[in-house]
């Protein structure tokens, strides 16, 4: 009797491993045969696609420098001028851009709608080449800032046949990286991504916390 019920047993758990077997068929091949199919939830998701996806780190940075900057300046008619305004906004530009020395940017020239096609386009690209001079005479290497594809007069904000300075603008993005490895950054995102937050966290010196007490 006590002969029967170890086989009966038996048989139950082999008949448990094979129903086990049917819902986890990676169970039945050696350790590592299996790839895992990213099925082990966000942390490893998350994880694959820093590791794999440097897009991912442009369009965070994009976010970032036009939701903390004024992207955007604007000129006279028919001119490529860097007023004053234009010029207190680009060094605020080029403050945020020295910050991420990994990270090239890119100037679009835009123009209203006065004015024939042609014209307007080159127009565009001379005053992305005017932004980019700028920001190259703040200390930002020339080798990251690009003035290209000027939209001309193809890309209005404000839909108007005549002058409009909110139309004659040039907007500054990232665009890339400095380097075309997509592993540029090897693990260090977040360092490089919230640089600043942790520069404020530094504690000051007791020479500086001495200094702020007195004085006026």
């Amino acid at each position: 009797m006590k002969k029967l019920m170890t086989t009966a047993m038996a048989a139950a758990l082999l008949a448990g491993c094979d129903t086990t077997t049917d819902d986890f068929p990676q169970l039945g091949y050696e350790a590592g045969a299996v790839i895992d199919g990213g099925g082990f939830g966000n942390a490893t998701m998350n994880n694959v696609m820093v590791q794999s996806a440097p897009e991912e780190y442009r369009v965070n940075l994009a976010r970032r420098f036009a939701s903390e900057i004024d992207s955007t300046v604007t000129f006279e008619f028919n001119s490529t001028v860097l007023d004053a305004d234009a010029q207190r906004v680009l060094a605020r530009q080029a403050d945020w851009i020295r910050q991420f020395p990994e990270v090239r940017f890119r100037v679009y020239g835009h123009t209203d709608l006065v004015g024939s096609q042609a014209y307007n386009r080159g127009l565009g690209l001379r005053r992305a080449q005017a932004v980019v001079a700028y920001l190259a005479s703040q200390g930002i290497g020339r080798e990251r800032l690009e003035a290209v594809a000027s939209f001309g007069e193809t890309q209005p904000l404000i839909a108007t046949e005549g002058r409009e300075r909110r139309n004659r603008r040039t907007v500054t993005e990232v665009s890339g990286f400095v380097e075309t490895n997509p592993l540029v950054l090897e693990g260090k995102y977040a360092q490089v991504i919230y640089r600043e937050y942790i520069a404020r966290a530094v504690p000051p010196t007791s020479l500086t916390a001495l200094t702020g007490l007195g004085g006026e």
